[in-house]
Parts: C-alpha cells; sequence; structure tokens
C-alpha cells in the first residue's frame, strides 16, 4: 500500500518508538546485544568422555551401577571435569536397596537464582553392562555442554544447574530424592528441567518429549533447522528422570533415541537404520559398549542439548 506523506511520517513515528522499546538504534544509540548462539558440540569430545566410562566400567566389575565402585568412579569424573572448569558442585547423598547412592549437581556462578533452568541424565548404568548408550549418552552429552558454557564463559540470564542421577535404574531413586527435598519455594524456582536418556542408540529415532509446549519447540525447531523429522517420545514416557519433576510442577522436556521397540518401516524411510530391529538391540546388556553407539545421532543431539540450554537461559 503506498503511504501518503502524512502516513509516512506517523509510520516513521510509530517505528522510532518501537525501536526505542526493542533497545534498537535511535540517534546514535546502541543497539540491544543480540542473544549468542550455541557452541557446536565436538563429538570427539563427547565420546572421549564414553571411552572414559566404558574403562571405569572395565575396571570396575564391567559396570557402573547404583551402589557399585563403578559408579562412584564415574561420579568422581564428572566432578572433577566440572570443579576444574569453575562449577560449584555438590554430592547428594541417599540409600537405596541397602547401598549407598548419590547425586552430583554442578550450578554455574551468575543468572537469576529465580529462574533456574536445569539439564540432566542419569549416570548408573545397570550390573549387567558399562551402559555406555544407556546412559553414558546422556550424561557425557550433558557434560560436554556444562564444559561447554565455561569455555565460552556464557553469562545466561537465568540461572544454569546440570545433574547427573544416581539409581535412576532401581526406578528413578536419585531424581525422585532430588525433587522430594526441594522445598515448595526452591521447586517453584525451576523454569525448566531437560532430560537426555539414551541419545546415541545404534538405530537410532528422533524423539522428542511433548510434556511442555515451549521446550519441545526449542527441541523440534532445532531438528527442522538440520531437515531431521522427529516424533514424540512415547516408549520412555514417564519413565525417566523427567518424572519426579513433572509430578511436582516443573515443565519438563528432552531428547531420546529409542530402545527396545523395534523401528517401524516408516522410520526407518526417514530416519535410515535397520526397521523390525530394536533402536538399541544392546538395550540393558553387556553389549552397551561403547561400539554400541551412533555417531550422528549423538553429535546431532548433543548439539541439540546445547541449543536448549543456551535458548532456554537466554
Amino acid at each position: 500500500m503506498k503511504l501518503s506523506v502524512p502516513g509516512r511520517v506517523t509510520a516513521t513515528a510509530v517505528v522510532a518508538a518501537a525501536s526505542l522499546l526493542l533497545g534498537g538504534s535511535i540517534a546514535g544509540a546502541a543497539p540491544a546485544p543480540a542473544v549468542a548462539a550455541a557452541p557446536d558440540i565436538p563429538v570427539a569430545s563427547v565420546k572421549a568422555h564414553l571411552t572414559q566410562l566404558q574403562s571405569i566400567a572395565t575396571a570396575n566389575g564391567g559396570n557402573r551401577a547404583h551402589g557399585r565402585a563403578g559408579y562412584k568412579a564415574s561420579l568422581d569424573y564428572v566432578k572433577a571435569k566440572l570443579d576444574a572448569a569453575g562449577y560449584t558442585t555438590a554430592i547428594q547423598q541417599f540409600t537405596s536397596s541397602g547401598r549407598t547412592g548419590y547425586n552430583l549437581i554442578a550450578d554455574w556462578p551468575g543468572g537469576d537464582t529465580n529462574q533456574v533452568v536445569m539439564a540432566g541424565s542419569h549416570l548408573d548404568s545397570v550390573t549387567s553392562g558399562a551402559g555406555i548408550n544407556d546412559n553414558g549418552s546422556g550424561s557425557a552429552a550433558v557434560l560436554e555442554t556444562a564444559l561447554a558454557v565455561s569455555r565460552a564463559n556464557h553469562q545466561p540470564t537465568k540461572h544454569l544447574r546440570f545433574a547427573w542421577w544416581g539409581a535412576e535404574e532401581l526406578g528413578l531413586v536419585g531424581s525422585r530424592h532430588y525433587v522430594n527435598n526441594l522445598s515448595s519455594a526452591n521447586r517453584a524456582k525451576i523454569s525448566g528441567y531437560l532430560n537426555f536418556d539414551m541419545i546415541g542408540s545404534p538405530n537410532p529415532g528422533y524423539f522428542v518429549y511433548d510434556d511442555d509446549p515451549a521446550i519441545e519447540k526449542t527441541f523440534k525447531d532445532y531438528f527442522t533447522g538440520l531437515g531431521v523429522p522427529t516424533e514424540i517420545e512415547t516408549e520412555g514416557d514417564g519413565r525417566s528422570d523427567h518424572a519426579p519433576f513433572k509430578s511436582a510442577g516443573v515443565p519438563v522436556g528432552g531428547l531420546f533415541t529409542g530402545a527396545s521397540r523395534a523401528k517401524t518401516a516408516a522410520q526407518a524411510a526417514k530416519w535410515g537404520g535397520t526397521s523390525g530391529q530394536a533402536f538399541d538391540r544392546c538395550y540393558h546388556s553387556s553389549c552397551d559398549t561403547t561400539s554400541n553407539i551412533d555417531d550422528t545421532a549423538l553429535d546431532r543431539n548433543s548439539d541439540a542439548v546445547a541449543h536448549a540450554v543456551w535458548e532456554l537461559s537466554s
């Protein structure tokens, strides 16, 4: 539509006022800083953590299960990395099945502590194997994202907290202990919890939790940008560490690449892989080792973890 001269003057005034409200540049004012994009998470670095977790399992009876030496060694490995990167770490202790368990909580200094964005994963394996996809994959991606925050000296508006849960394989024991021991005021400060449990399955799917619309959209938009179709996660619904947070009223979301359910022909057509075979045929088995990882899925999902952390904490 062609504007008359008075109309152009009015429109210019409206644009100028909007620019001021949005922090734009009028009369030489500096424009508002753009939100920094999340860095690429090197899949080689994520895999290096998986190699360390495999070595820990191998040296400790072949697993990293709750109450076993391999679990505590895994926790010590993650904690040392975070301490060196400038995090404030805390170990939360609990008891399950007559054995002592541990959660590891890491806070990045700064940000509004009344608005906390959390990202977490369970660190324990089952007793039958090293648990490299389940859930070394999620644990390593969350760890490398936390280290990327430190390398970038990222200073988000919201406060960032990362967590590695114990005894998930016994029924979400560690994460439930954490949530149940939060005061109602501190629960209310968590603006979102992101869960990553199995994100490198060898016959992968790309599944997004649909629990919170804003978090779901953040992940779906990221994968749309890659040209990767996603589906709503249903196989593990309520079976991982997001469940206690959701029950407490915290907005939750997350990613998943599939466990024992078989990939359909339609899913194989859009994602590749083998139809009729489980997403992870080594699920809860001794073959869940470093050879049980799809590098492409691990890479894409690790980058998606960082994207969501940056986006939702800005």
